[in-house]
């Protein structure tokens, strides 16, 4: 059975995205094979997938730049197959790659989308204007983009998106290429735009990029959704979560052991491994059982599946070895 991305509390009545058995194949393969999602206004949406999962064919769709082969899809409140013009008025989309003229300055590039929006010339300056300035490029406004840094690239290319105001933003893998710093630099503006009121469907490969922005998260494999909800959610779906504990004496590491039979032991480096969940209760139960028998660990830390986890998991062959990729909290 698909799944749907329910909405939350924000927008329970009128979702910004919403689709039912979504459909599409090329030849034999069907790259979506009933879709169902349900995504609230004012949050950010995360659709991730290996290559060739369907990210893209599904932007396309939502976007109107190709039709479904079935099902129905909804954005903005437009049907995206019988009101496409409307869908169009209500979004911005950017690609992977910066969509620039390079022979225009940041400014041409900028009144140039307001031109072909039909936003007047008045008004489309002042839009100008203001996105320039919004994205902290208005003192390079007169420069021609072929000499922006790849950062500065992506910043006026989601700057031209949003000259038309829209309701619905498409960010198709939006910091491909990009460095840390120039990504990080990404991830607040999307944080802004959400701030005031805008939705973004982000679709992505990075998982820290996923789990730092995404208020819920949709996992696409093998043309459907095979797992969905918060990046936390997710998390719990998968196996690993465990404490290690370290002994620096081998009399209170032996007792240890007797204290918890069910622990993997380390026996090089004194240390146990503590299967269960890693919460704040059971950390407290935990320190609890080895105060009653009085043992006193060296140290600890934590451990939880991340979103690689959860991606190596839930797609491909699903047979991952998931316990390589856990963040460790040290205390």
């Amino acid at each position: 059975m698909p799944v749907s991305v329910m909405p939350t509390s924000r927008s329970a009545a009128s979702p910004a995205v919403s689709t039912a058995d979504l459909r599409k194949s090329y030849g034999d393969k069907a790259v979506l094979d009933g879709i169902d999602l349900r995504i609230p206004s004012g949050s950010v949406f995360a659709l991730l997938g290996p290559n060739g999962a369907g990210k893209t064919t599904t932007v396309k769709i939502l976007s109107t730049l190709i039709a479904a082969d079935g099902g129905q899809a909804q954005v903005a409140g437009h049907d995206v197959a019988t009101s496409p013009d409307g869908v169009r008025a209500a979004i911005g989309v950017t690609g992977q790659f910066a969509a620039l003229d390079d022979l225009l300055t940041a400014e041409e590039n900028l009144l140039l989308m307001a031109d072909l929006l039909r936003l007047g010339k008045r008004e489309g300056r002042r839009r100008a204007q203001e996105l320039l300035d919004r994205f902290d490029i208005a003192d390079v406004a007169k420069n021609r983009a072929a000499t922006f840094s790849g950062g500065m690239r992506r910043r006026l290319d989601i700057a031209m998106t949003l000259v038309g105001d829209p309701k619905v933003i498409f960010l198709d893998e939006p910091t491909t290429g990009l460095d840390p710093r120039s990504r990080r630099t990404m991830w607040e503006t999307v944080r802004s735009l959400v701030a005031g009121g805008t939705t973004v469907f982000l679709t992505t490969q990075y998982l820290e990029e996923a789990d730092q922005l995404a208020d819920r998260i949709a996992v696409l494999d093998g043309g459907r959704i095979v797992a969905e909800g918060t990046a936390d959610e997710l998390k719990a779906q998968i196996p690993g979560s465990h404490v290690r504990l370290r002994f620096t004496d081998p009399a209170e590491y032996d007792r240890a052991i007797t204290a918890f039979p069910g622990a993997t032991r380390d026996d090089e480096n004194l240390a146990l491994r503590v299967a269960g969940d890693a919460g704040m209760d059971a950390l407290r139960a935990l320190f609890d059982r080895l105060d009653a028998v009085g043992i006193r660990a060296a140290d600890f830390s934590v451990h939880t599946p991340d979103l690689d986890d959860v991606f190596l998991a839930l797609t491909g062959d699903g047979t991952a070895d998931t316990s390589r990729h856990v963040k460790e909290t040290q205390r």
